[in-house]
């Protein structure tokens, strides 16, 4: 079975550690049938929906700060039955915790489980997906300036 970590930075700030927990639970129950909501409606930004996941779990997991960490986000995975372990860093960037930080844990949290293998996906960048939700935020904001002017 293939498993999904969705890993964040971690904050002290419970607001930002939900969003990588929300982003899990999303992709936890991804409805392969239902069409992609509108950017900017507020129902998930017009994230597509229309092919099947490809995991079978997902869990948090948090790099520093926030529980749970990678170890333990890993640990669950694998309970679950998932021997391929896919690790999703939610940074905006590559950099030190995405390309030596991250990887680091993850093969730290494979010592303890034997027979089971991770990948880590890229960060999200210039994505043209992040590209578009950079856009619909702008447009969002020129909206609402928009209404609110006199």
């Amino acid at each position: 079975m293939r498993g999904l970590l969705v890993i964040g930075h971690g904050s002290r700030r419970a607001e930002a550690n939900a969003t990588v927990v929300e982003l899990a639970r999303t992709l936890a129950g991804a409805d392969t049938d239902s069409p992609a909501p509108a950017p900017g409606d507020g129902s998930g930004d017009g994230v597509p929906t229309g092919t099947p996941p490809a995991w079978d779990a997902v869990e948090p997991a948090f790099l520093e700060i926030a529980r749970p960490d990678i170890a333990e986000g890993y640990a669950a995975l694998v309970r679950t039955g998932c021997s391929e372990i896919v690790a999703h860093p939610f940074f905006l960037f590559d950099g030190n915790h995405t390309s030596r930080d991250i990887p680091d844990a993850l093969a730290a949290a494979q010592t303890d489980h034997p027979g089971t293998s991770w990948t880590v996906t890229q960060p999200l960048g210039l994505h043209p997906g992040v590209v578009r939700a950079v856009q619909a935020r702008i447009e969002d904001a020129l909206h609402q300036a928009a209404a609110a002017a006199p």
